[in-house]
């Protein structure tokens, strides 16, 4: 079924949501409708309501900040996609992740110890510190406060009403 743009109160885009739960929101008070589809209704014996296609938060909320998953890919992501090694940014099929002090070392596979590396580099440094393979890194390995990447998937092709608000939407 039909999916709503749900924006924050400055008009930014958040997610999407089901059209149930913004019909829901909105008989709460906590949205209100800034575009409709075209023609369609959802209908109860005393209420007719047109079928939202964006709607806004009336008021803010503080959210939590999403603590950032370790993972390969944010790991990528964090180091630009870029050898922390020779600086050379690579496709991701040429990077691998390195542990600063390794594994048998007694390194952990934690945000703190881990790099992304060509695999060049990662031979070359193979089973020993930076400092033992005489190689500098880039940057200090550390745990991000941001999340890497934000995607909202629409589908096939997002609706005409949600260009106005999705600068990325073409």
């Amino acid at each position: 079924m039909e999916r709503t743009l749900l924006l924050n109160p400055m008009y930014e885009p958040m997610t999407t949501i089901s059209w149930r739960k913004a019909v829901t929101l909105l008989t709460l008070g906590k949205v209100e409708i800034i575009e409709e589809y075209d023609g369609r209704q959802v209908r109860s014996p005393s209420v007719i309501i047109r079928l939202p296609s964006v709607v806004r938060l009336l008021s803010r909320f503080r959210r939590l900040r999403p603590r950032v998953r370790y993972s390969k890919t944010n790991v990528f992501a964090r180091d630009r996609w870029t050898c922390q090694y020779c600086s050379q940014r690579r496709p991701v099929g040429e990077l691998t992740v390195d542990h600063v002090v390794p594994r048998s070392q007694g390194g952990k596979t934690c945000w703190e110890n881990v790099v992304t590396s060509c695999i060049a580099c990662n031979s070359q440094k193979a089973n020993r510190t930076p400092e033992q393979a005489r190689m500098s890194l880039r940057a200090r390995p550390h745990r991000p406060d941001w999340v890497p990447m934000l995607v909202l998937r629409f589908g096939s092709e997002a609706p005409e009403a949600w260009k106005l608000y999705c600068y990325f939407i073409e």
